[in-house]
């Protein structure tokens, strides 16, 4: 077993008040615009690749709106910190998939917040699985030692027992997938129009 809850208790920072100043969707799109083209120590790909990849994922797999929507924004919390570097190699968990969901919930409902919110816990739940764990990339499994390591046997069945437990699992593997450089990808305005589609049906 990875870590445990202690770490990510020591590890853990205070919310960073940044989303508040992020009025409407707007916005956010230009977030992942002004700050994607930055990348993570161990990542092969920037923000807005590895967002774009997941959300093309997710789309191929047949998922619907919501989920496409949530697979592109799942790591938007990393970019309202304003963290310098690599904050899991400062030793430091930012809470980037609650603070992304508190942010998405403004303009998009549960169905896509809720995925976010359970994202890194799917990732604990599914390290449970050595040869999967081992896939991790550099950085998410530094991440994952700070984010509490492999759940035990009554968290996952506490994990499993969630409402959005499968939704997050699927994002997590399109996560996990969707660090290749180079891979051709839809336009971040291509999906935009999703999470506006998304965004208007609440």
């Amino acid at each position: 077993m990875v870590g445990g809850d202690h770490d990510r208790t020591m590890t853990s920072m205070p919310r960073a008040p940044s989303p508040l100043k992020l009025l409407d969707l707007d916005a956010l799109r230009e977030l992942l615009r002004r700050r994607g083209g930055e990348r993570y120590d161990g990542e092969p790909v920037s923000h807005l690749e590895h967002a774009l990849q997941c959300a093309a994922l997710a789309q191929r797999s047949g998922a619907g709106p919501d989920l496409v929507a949530a697979a592109l924004l799942h790591d938007i919390g990393h970019l309202t910190t304003g963290l310098p570097g690599t904050p899991s190699a400062q030793g430091v968990d930012d809470h980037h998939e609650s603070v992304g969901a508190t942010l998405l919930a403004r303009w998009l409902p549960a169905s896509v917040c809720e995925p976010v919110r359970l994202h890194v816990q799917a990732k604990r739940y599914l390290a449970r699985h050595p040869a999967w764990a081992r896939r991790l990339s550099v950085d998410s499994q530094r991440s994952l030692v700070l984010q509490g390591g492999t759940m035990n046997d009554a968290e996952a069945v506490a994990y499993a027992s969630q409402p959005g437990a499968l939704d997050a699992m699927r994002l997590r593997r399109w996560d996990d997938a969707a660090k290749r450089a180079g891979v051709p990808t839809p336009s971040l305005d291509e999906f935009w129009t999703v999470v506006e589609r998304v965004a208007h049906s609440r």
